[in-house]
This record gives structure tokens, C-alpha cells and sequence, in this order.
């Protein structure tokens, strides 16, 4: 299979730069999608369907690339889901939530061929013990990182770790956007091979 130019369906600086870890030449194209959950929608089920969605709006624009979506749902242990809180209220409250309880992560990931209409799905879960916070802990951090645009509202990339108790799963990365241990296997599965790439680029 012929490697193509890769895409990545986001606009955020996050996944930008987990992607770059992996040595490749990528173009980052923000994709214009509806993020709204549907009324009985899961949160594996809305991180691969949103994660696709965020792909194939780029289709047209890219042809004959790979292009990559990603996107993120987590879940407080009774089934509620924690999106994006917007504002500081909704995050102060989404922290409260999440104080001594255990959020699992679930990052959706495509890679898609826009000429071949090939796809390779995934979704990726992380588990997330936040420690007991107290009311001021929490409004500090809120003051420090408004972390407002973040499922869960915080920045695992920054001073969101003071927050957890404990990580559990196969890739942290997932927590800031972007599971890049499972990207790397599909780029291997179609031939793309980030470690023979890096050696290469690596020669005088």
C-alpha cells in the first residue's frame, strides 16, 4: 500500500504535538463538525462516531491523503457523561463530580484514506482516579488552568496530574487527545513504519 501525506482532523496545539512525536510530516486542518451527543449515546460510541466524523470532513479538501480524527468522551461510574464545560461554573462542578471517583477516558481514533475509502477504527479507554479534592483546590486550579475547552476540565499535560489519585491503561496519551501508541500500529499496519522513517531522517 502507498503511503500517502497524513492529515490531522484538529485544531488543537495538544494533538499537534503528541503527532509530531512520532517523526512524521503532517498538515493540522481543523474540521467543521456538530459535537452535540445524541439522547441514549455512549461514550465510546460518541468518541469513534465523533473521531470519524471530524475525518471525513476533510475528505473532500484532502483528497488522496490519510487523514486522522480523534476525539475524547468521559464518564463519571453511573453512566454520566463529562463533556466540554465551556464556562467556569460547569467546570467546578464537573470537578466536584469527579472528586474520589474513578472517570474512564475513551479516546476515539480513525485513520481513513480519502481516495480508498479505507478506515481503521479504535477506541481506547483510560482510567482516571481523582484523590479526594476540596472546594478551594478546586477553584484554584480553575483560576490557574481554565481548563474550559477540556473533557473532565483538565490539562493532564499540565497541573491536571496534581489532581489524580492514580492512572490506569495502556497509553496516557489518550488523556491529552491523541492515543499515539494505538496510531502507530496502523500506520505499521499500512506500511508506515515511524521507526525505519526516523532512522532515515537521522542520516547525514
Amino acid at each position: 500500500m502507498a503511503i500517502k501525506p497524513l492529515v490531522l482532523a484538529s485544531s488543537s496545539p495538544y494533538r499537534k504535538q503528541l503527532l509530531a512525536r512520532l517523526g512524521v510530516a503532517f498538515e493540522a486542518i481543523s474540521p467543521d463538525i456538530d459535537e452535540t451527543s445524541g439522547p441514549s449515546e455512549r461514550a465510546p460510541e460518541l468518541a469513534l462516531r465523533l473521531a470519524e466524523a471530524k475525518a471525513r470532513a476533510l475528505v473532500r479538501s484532502c483528497p488522496d491523503h490519510w487523514i486522522i480524527g480523534s476525539d475524547q468522551a468521559a464518564v463519571l461510574p453511573d453512566g454520566t457523561l463529562l463533556n466540554k464545560p465551556g464556562n467556569h461554573e460547569k467546570a467546578r462542578l464537573q470537578l466536584q463530580q469527579c472528586s474520589s471517583q474513578t472517570v474512564t477516558f475513551h479516546t476515539g481514533l480513525v485513520l481513513l484514506d480519502s481516495d480508498s475509502n479505507r478506515i481503521q477504527r479504535l477506541c481506547e479507554p483510560f482510567k482516571v482516579r481523582f484523590r479526594a479534592l476540596t472546594a478551594r483546590e478546586i477553584e484554584h486550579y480553575l483560576q490557574v488552568e481554565k481548563p474550559y475547552d477540556c473533557a473532565g476540565s483538565f490539562k493532564m499535560e499540565a497541573l491536571g496530574i496534581t489532581l489524580f489519585e492514580s492512572l490506569t491503561g495502556r497509553d496516557p496519551n489518550c488523556l491529552i487527545g491523541l492515543p499515539i501508541i494505538g496510531l502507530n500500529d496502523m500506520l505499521r499496519h499500512w506500511n508506515l513504519d515511524t521507526l525505519a522513517l526516523a532512522y532515515r531522517n537521522s542520516k547525514p
